[in-house]
């Protein structure tokens, strides 16, 4: 398995926790990393993705909506959003990765912690996404400087 499956493995269930407790995010970080045994750079990835999803959390989420059918953010499996929260930000702000990879590793990791049905649904929305990155992007921008 490659460093960045397991950095966002690690994002994930550190995200996981948020859902239950969103008070002290840096504290609770810290901890987290300080009952772990992970590699520097696994933990630079993993802290630099769950950073850039919480500040972004709000676009995201909009992104996502806007893009999952009869689907309210608020009633998917905590895991799947999560999937789905950090793969969009990886989309949007990871200018290393090109989005099949991003979406190939998001199905991956909702196969592991979800299922063969969240493959899918994940799949579904990220694909939806991709085809829509250059506007989302301008749409994102044109907010920016307003």
């Amino acid at each position: 398995m490659g460093r960045r499956r397991k950095a966002r493995e690690e994002t994930l269930r550190f995200l996981f926790q948020l859902e239950f407790e969103k008070a002290h995010v840096e504290e609770k970080l810290t901890q987290y990393w300080e009952n772990r045994k992970t590699p520097e750079e696994i933990k630079e990835y993993s802290t630099w993705l769950i950073h850039g999803i919480i500040s972004h959390q709000d676009k995201i989420d909009n992104i996502i909506q806007s893009f999952s059918e009869n689907w309210r953010i608020s009633r998917m499996a905590l895991v799947d959003r999560n999937i789905l929260r950090m793969a969009v930000f990886e989309l949007l702000y990871e200018e290393d990765i090109a989005s099949a990879i991003v979406i190939d590793e998001a199905i991956e990791v909702a196969k592991k912690y979800s299922g063969e049905g969240a493959a899918k649904f994940v799949n579904g929305i990220l694909d939806a996404v991709r085809k829509n990155l250059d506007d989302i992007q301008k749409s994102l921008k044109g907010k920016n400087h307003e």
